[in-house]
């Protein structure tokens, strides 16, 4: 063990350059792709509260509402909310119909605006009721929101994806442009972390050839190589990880996440995942290599 310890530091002093010119390859290689990694954790999150959940909303008339539909200085009374559910359900295109009043809508307004001034500007009465529908197909819209938008007490009728689909798509391109510039930059680490390896193995081939010829393992002679590269690796990916956490701390918690308080936000749990995922990553990428490059020279 002390051997190989020695023959990995020897190594790394030998290869400095080389192997800082990995470490910052890693470090940036895995930095883009753990904010890919970030960046579908949110997506997902902001699917899971408003993509995946509703299709359609239905709001209400209330005292303050205009339009054709509305009452002048009246809420929608009971009888036409009874109307639009019985409409909505006895549609075939309506999987559920979700009604939410002033109160329960309050109670949601306050959860998400909980750390913001604008929550003691408003108060349940200036809510509306509503109907959130969850559809069987999403793309299946149309019947649904013709047959309810023109009934008395029916102030609007809102089709949340039509703002959050080009939303989706501007991020699934973002994420998907970061993941594939990451990968390039990994194919790229991987490489050098190859080339650094072969040299290194190349320079010591004749010791190389009298421990193979003496009876040491494959693994005694590839322990100081394999060694030296997963060192270089998880310092890339320390850094990366270093990255990622002040990401979270200085531009999600500290910025975003204060600014835009209708959006739910990766949490340090993600972070963790993401890290998780990069130092996994980080060792693939440097065993790899390390075994391709050094396979010839454990031939006898």
């Amino acid at each position: 063990m002390r051997h190989t310890l020695s023959e990995t530091f020897s190594g790394l002093r030998r290869n400095l350059t080389s192997t800082l010119a990995v470490v910052v390859t890693m470090w940036v290689s895995l930095s883009l792709f753990g904010i890919g990694v970030l960046s579908a954790q949110q997506v997902d999150l902001i699917k899971g509260r408003w993509y995946d959940r509703i299709e359609l909303t239905v709001f209400l008339c209330t005292a303050a509402s205009q339009g054709q539909n509305c009452d002048p200085g009246q809420d929608a009374t009971q009888a036409q909310k009874d109307a639009v559910r019985a409409a909505l359900e006895s549609n075939d295109e309506v999987q559920t119909v979700f009604y939410q009043s002033k109160d329960q809508v309050y109670e949601e307004f306050r959860e998400v605006y909980k750390d913001s001034s604008i929550l003691g500007t408003m108060r349940a009465s200036d809510m509306q009721d509503l109907f959130r529908i969850k559809l069987k197909n999403p793309e299946e819209y149309q019947g649904v929101r013709s047959a309810v938008e023109g009934m008395p007490g029916v102030q609007a009728v809102q089709d949340l994806r039509q703002y959050l689909e080009p939303l989706f798509g501007w991020m699934n391109l973002a994420q998907a442009l970061t993941v594939g510039a990451s990968a390039l930059l990994l194919l790229a680490a991987a490489l050098q972390i190859g080339n650094t390896i072969r040299m290194a193995a190349f320079s010591r081939r004749r010791e190389l050839g009298i421990m193979r010829l003496v009876g040491a393992s494959n693994f005694y002679i590839m322990a100081p190589f394999l060694l030296e590269s997963l060192i270089a690796a998880l310092a890339g990916a320390l850094l990366a990880n270093g990255t990622l956490a002040a990401l979270e701390q200085f531009v999600i918690l500290g910025k975003a996440k204060p600014s835009i308080q209708t959006v739910p936000w990766v949490d340090w749990n993600h972070v963790v995942i993401a890290m998780v995922v990069l130092v996994a990553v980080a060792v693939v990428l440097s065993i790899i290599p390390t075994l391709i490059a050094t396979r010839r020279y454990l031939k006898v």
